[in-house]
């Protein structure tokens, strides 16, 4: 079945190389040793080309959080959180008392919180589907109209979901090796028998969907709500060429989704850290990405990513600020 999400990621477009390039050869001859900056100056001119201009800018960032339920919660014990902690969240996220919210603020970054399914808890992934098709359909166009509606020049994309390492994990899989063990991790902070029955949960939700091998429709099987909106949201933004920092695991299982699609499809993303939950680190280089940080977080709420964010723009201003050795000594 064609979905829109397939639709999505279909013809997308690409960077603008001569923009990239006019970024990378100023780098070159600015007054420093060349290459001194290392990868700051090459997320300059990455920026350079997915937005299209030889002057980068990160002056409208915007964060997009999708909170949603999921149902395996509610069965059984695959998270150390009851499920009306996402609730919890959102409400906390309004009031700007997330750590999310506290961090967008300080960096001056747009905030939007989406709801996609707090109180309509996703199927219970081991026995049925997530999601339906009509819901499946419903949260992508969503997230999607989200992102075509904002006035920004790179995103972030977050989640809140307890028990979303557990779909993210059984995503990751099942677009890979089905390996449950090695994708499954503590989440929230899961004691040995705690994680042992979500491997359990991961692995008997793998054999449920064993004959398919659509990534998109092991995502509305095994997925949640935000990891949809998250894939999709992600998809909108290459449509409309802005460039995105991926958060941590459960933002990069739903990424990694597109990248099965299209190898080629995550080109306007950098991961923006590696987290310290168990698969994070095998994600990133299935994809092929090196982290900006590296600092053991495992929050999620696009946190690690926005903690990222003035990395890159440090790289924009080592390079457009910064002058090259022939205009310093025309000074």
């Amino acid at each position: 079945m064609i979905t829109t999400l397939h639709r999505l990621v279909a013809d997308l477009p690409t960077s603008d190389v001569d923009c990239a390039r006019v970024v990378h050869d100023r780098s070159e001859e600015n007054l420093r040793p060349r290459g001194a900056h290392g990868v700051l100056d090459a997320w300059a001119a990455w920026l350079a080309g997915w937005q299209r201009t030889t002057t980068p800018h990160v002056d409208r960032p915007a964060l997009v959080l999708f909170f949603g339920d999921h149902g395996i919660i509610r069965a059984t014990e695959v998270s150390a959180f009851p499920a009306d902690i996402t609730a919890e969240m959102f409400r906390a996220h309004q009031h700007g008392k997330s750590t999310a919210a506290v961090f967008a603020k300080e960096l001056g970054v747009q905030d939007i919180a989406v709801d996609v399914g707090i109180g309509r808890p996703t199927g219970d992934i081991r026995h049925e589907p997530a999601l339906d098709h009509a819901r499946f359909e419903e949260i992508v166009e969503l997230a999607t109209a989200t992102v075509d509606s904002l006035d920004a020049d790179l995103l972030v994309f977050g989640e809140v979901g307890i028990g979303n390492t557990t779909a993210a994990a059984t995503v990751a899989a099942a677009v890979t090796d089905r390996d449950a063990s090695g994708w499954t991790g503590r989440g929230s902070g899961l004691d040995d028998a705690g994680l042992a029955r979500k491997i359990e949960a991961v692995d008997v939700a793998l054999r449920r969907v064993a004959a398919i091998s659509d990534p998109v429709e092991l995502l509305r099987q095994v997925g949640g709500a935000e990891l949809v909106a998250i894939a999709a949201g992600v998809a909108a933004a290459r449509r409309r060429s802005i460039p995105v920092i991926l958060d941590g695991f459960v933002v990069g299982a739903s990424a990694l989704v597109l990248h099965a699609l299209d190898p080629t499809a995550l080109e306007h993303c950098v991961a923006g850290h590696c987290s310290a939950e168990l698969g994070h680190r095998r994600l990133l280089t299935v994809i092929g990405r090196e982290p900006l940080l590296d600092l053991g977080l495992r929050l999620g709420e696009g946190s690690g990513a926005l903690a990222a964010l003035p990395l890159l723009r440090l790289a924009i201003r080592g390079v457009l600020d910064v002058p090259t050795f022939s205009e310093w000594r025309a000074h």
